[in-house]
């Protein structure tokens, strides 16, 4: 990932991705022919694991498409093996504080602003055969922080104000079971929570993302200020395919 693929991800213009679930290179490099902007790689939920991750960042290699490696949890070596790997972005889920993302922004960065560990003969470096920048002239990593609860909207002004935090990014899932089970009187719905992430990220700067189920939200979703999509995820689409083909296919033979 070059520094002007990263300039063009800074950009508020909306930035579509999509979420590979299922750890097959051949489909994150079809995914990444197909034109997306950026391709999420889950190893929190999905069946990517380390042994996997490398095949699929190999797969895309070339292509504009920017990789994005969501860690199941903020552990430091998890972290910098994504990166070392030659991810360009790290996604980190349930982010509820500034200082959880001070620490994620630790794990992403060399020192001095950061504790990630140097070796020039990572797969980013072209295992040695490209020499590390210097420490000014490296790119930084870019940081989504997953919004996913109540205390994380609660605290999402102070999340945006953390520099180096690039993208707010709403886990719907997530938000809306916690919004269910920890609903009071005075608890925001799921929609005023959307707004709040949407306005941290405008008055920082910051971009404002969410994974995307129904194409139908996306209008409202832009009208807001959400410019990172991710639509829909490999799973759900071949699971609904399938789905849809079986229904139609039994109602014709029936």
């Amino acid at each position: 990932m070059t520094s002007d693929h990263l300039d063009h991800f800074r950009r508020r213009v909306p930035f579509i991705g999509t979420w590979l679930s299922i750890g097959s290179p051949i489909i994150a490099e079809l995914a990444a022919a197909a034109g997306f902007d950026w391709l999420l790689f889950d190893l929190e939920h999905g069946a990517h694991s380390d042994a996997v991750l490398m095949g699929n960042l190999q797969a895309i290699k070339g292509t504009p498409a920017m990789a994005v490696v969501r860690v199941g949890a903020p552990h430091p070596d998890l972290i910098l093996r994504a990166l070392d790997w030659g991810s360009a972005a790290i996604m980190v889920p349930h982010v509820e504080t500034a200082a959880e993302a001070v620490h994620c922004l630790q794990a992403m960065h060399y020192p001095p602003r950061g504790r990630r560990g140097i070796s020039r003969s990572a797969r980013v470096y072209e295992y040695g055969l490209r020499p590390m920048p210097a420490p000014q002239d490296l790119p930084p990593p870019v940081l989504f922080a997953q919004i996913e609860t109540l205390q994380g909207v609660k605290h999402v002004d102070e999340i945006a104000a953390v520099a180096g935090v690039d993208v707010l990014f709403v886990g719907p899932a997530d938000l809306s079971f916690d919004i269910s089970v920890r609903s009071r009187g005075d608890t925001p719905g799921y929609e005023e929570c959307l707004a709040q992430v949407a306005a941290a990220a405008r008055a920082h700067g910051k971009q404002a993302g969410i994974l995307v189920r129904a194409m139908n939200d996306i209008p409202a979703l832009l009208a807001q200020g959400y410019t990172h999509f991710a639509v829909e995820s490999d799973l759900g689409i071949i699971r609904n395919r399938y789905t849809e083909l079986l229904g139609r296919t039994r109602a014709m033979c029936s």
